[in-house]
């Protein structure tokens, strides 16, 4: 038997012992199942408690306490800063999801090679500097940002692959809970949908921390507005 074939057979023998478990659990309509998801009840926390600069400096605090390096930046000042950015930690070749400047709101720095994602390899996507993108929300309890795969933000390759990842930020996005967020992003739900909560971090058994397993070592944050 084909390695292909015995994988379909495992699969059909899971999902029959799966079947014959549930042979005895009556039926239950969309309906009934919207109704007792509804019924659950939720005592967390579920709206913003604090004024919107409060919420900013929380998110920024979250971040920083991340090991992210966050700024402020006004309206039409974003590529100025994001020239900055890039000359402090020396990058020149990055790649970028299409459709930035247009989620930006304004062209993109001169003197930096910017390389518009068009489905690139992980070989290839390590090859470049870092990379470039805006977002759809940000949590200031969690200091988390939201990326999806619209224009601006792009493929979720791009933001994992490069060892370092610029994210601009409106400060329009950012909410202060968790369900905030979700209720946001409902009507794009069905996207892919990334979480990054500061550069990429992780500990072995013995508590040693170690940086860039699964995503970028390094992020910087442009909060604007």
């Amino acid at each position: 038997m084909s390695a292909k074939a015995a994988s379909v057979s495992s699969r059909e023998e899971v999902l029959r012992r799966i079947r014959a478990a549930l042979g005895d659990v009556p039926a239950t309509g969309g309906a009934a199942v919207g109704s007792e998801w509804e019924a659950i009840p939720r005592h967390y926390k579920r709206v913003a408690s604090q004024e919107r600069e409060a919420i900013l400096e929380l998110l920024e605090d979250r971040l920083r306490d991340y090991d992210a390096t966050v700024v402020r930046a006004k309206p039409g000042a974003v590529a100025a800063e994001i020239a900055r950015i890039l000359t402090e930690r020396g990058k020149l070749r990055l790649v970028i999801p299409a459709g930035l400047p247009e989620a930006l709101g304004e062209p993109l720095p001169g003197a930096f090679e910017f390389v518009v994602d068009h489905g690139f390899t992980p070989a290839e996507l390590d090859g470049f500097e870092g990379v470039v993108t805006a977002s759809a929300a940000a949590i200031a309890e969690t200091g988390t940002i939201v990326l999806q795969n619209v224009p601006g933000q792009g493929r979720r390759a791009p933001t994992l692959v490069p060892d370092y990842h610029l994210c601009v930020v409106r400060a329009a996005d950012v909410v202060e809970t968790v369900p905030e967020a979700i209720a946001r992003l409902q009507p794009t739900a069905a996207l892919a949908t990334t979480f990054v909560s500061g550069p990429s971090a992780t500990a072995d058994i013995e508590m040693t921390r170690i940086k860039g397993v699964h995503g970028p070592r390094f992020l910087d944050v442009i909060v604007v507005g």
